[in-house]
């Protein structure tokens, strides 16, 4: 069973909220290269594969190791049932004296781009003071892999994680599960699976910019069509790359789109994030809200004038940096500082 959307309700739109005018010229020359529709060209898509769309060098070692503060390595894991293995990067802190807390980490790309070393210098930034790990999974990618074989692989790498606990130094019961935009939507993905199969337990979820509903027909979704770094278009061919024709349909899992599913309680805290100026708002947005109605705990900022991932694209800018401190703020108040 899947729920309806109220923002989906046909409603007057005004203009689309405007960007902020710290990140509107950064916007700009990325539109040159990345326009908002850019996801609907699959060759496109192949090009931001090979890294031949953007910064094609990858981050060097240091920005993992950050100076010698986190071992890093890449290890092979039992995927799914009947799958393939799954790599894993797994950054443990090097003056642990005690089990630490970590950061499971999902990458964000579309469902169709990206690996596991995306946005991890950023949250290593971000654990550091926690003494915190982080563990980013590989998973397979759309459209060649279809829903449920994604999330199925993050469900995996997250078992492993937790069974593996006393080897890696990490605390089992201090897991927290976390991504940017598509990795978003797998986190709360995830959160549901480990509620519905009995594990493993997790103490929280960051979703930042999460993709969570594949109707995209939110008021957001129809207002920003055409602006930003991603729209109701590319949304659409993402959705559809996963889902097939399924996308959309009155049969969609929740474990694909998380804004499915009917019950949405017992669920860890949660951090939510998104920009008023980008496609997922309202989806985002009514998340939160019926993480509450379920009697739940959620912490949610509406970054104005924020386009999607923006705080990544223009960390500098004073709005990039009040989100990157919120975030802190909240993890100061979930886990205890290490000593």
């Amino acid at each position: 069973m899947t729920t309806s959307d109220p923002s989906s309700l046909s409603a007057p739109l005004g203009p689309p909220p405007p960007f902020d005018p710290a990140l509107a010229p950064a916007l700009h020359e990325i539109n040159k290269i990345l326009p908002p529709d850019a996801f609907t060209d699959f060759a496109f898509v192949e090009r931001t594969r090979r890294g031949a769309i953007g910064s094609s060098t990858p981050a060097p070692e240091e920005a993992f190791t950050k100076g010698g503060t986190y071992a890093v390595e890449e290890r092979t894991v039992p995927g799914p049932q009947g799958a393939p293995d799954i790599s894993l990067l797994i950054c443990l802190p090097t003056a642990a004296s005690a089990p630490t807390p970590v950061l499971y980490h999902i990458h964000g790309g579309g469902m169709m781009t990206g690996n596991m070393r995306d946005q991890v210098p950023e949250w290593l930034d971000l654990m550091q003071e926690f003494n915190a790990a982080v563990v980013s999974v590989e998973y397979r990618l759309a459209p060649e892999t279809k829903h449920p074989g994604p999330v199925e692989d993050c469900y995996a790498g997250l078992l492993w994680t937790a069974e593996h606990a006393v080897e890696l130094g990490i605390d089992p019961e201090r897991i927290i599960v976390a991504g940017t935009s598509a990795g978003g939507g797998l986190a709360a993905a995830l959160a549901l699976m480990a509620r519905d199969r009995g594990g493993p337990a997790l103490s929280a979820q960051m979703l930042l910019c999460p993709m969570l509903d594949d109707r995209n027909n939110t008021p957001s979704a129809r207002q920003l069509t055409g602006l930003g770094i991603w729209d109701q278009a590319s949304n659409h061919s993402a959705w559809t790359a996963l889902l097939g024709d399924a996308q959309g349909g009155d049969d969609v899992s929740p474990y694909a789109a998380p804004a499915r599913a009917t019950n949405l309680s017992a669920l860890p805290p949660a951090f939510v994030d998104v920009g008023s100026a980008e496609t997922f708002r309202d989806e985002v947005i009514t998340y939160a809200t019926r993480l509450w109605h379920a009697g739940g705990s959620a912490e949610l900022h509406v970054w104005p004038g924020g386009f999607h991932g923006f705080d990544t694209v223009v960390p500098q800018a004073a709005l990039s940096q009040d989100a990157v401190a919120a975030r802190i703020r909240w993890l100061r108040r979930s886990l205890p500082a290490s000593t």
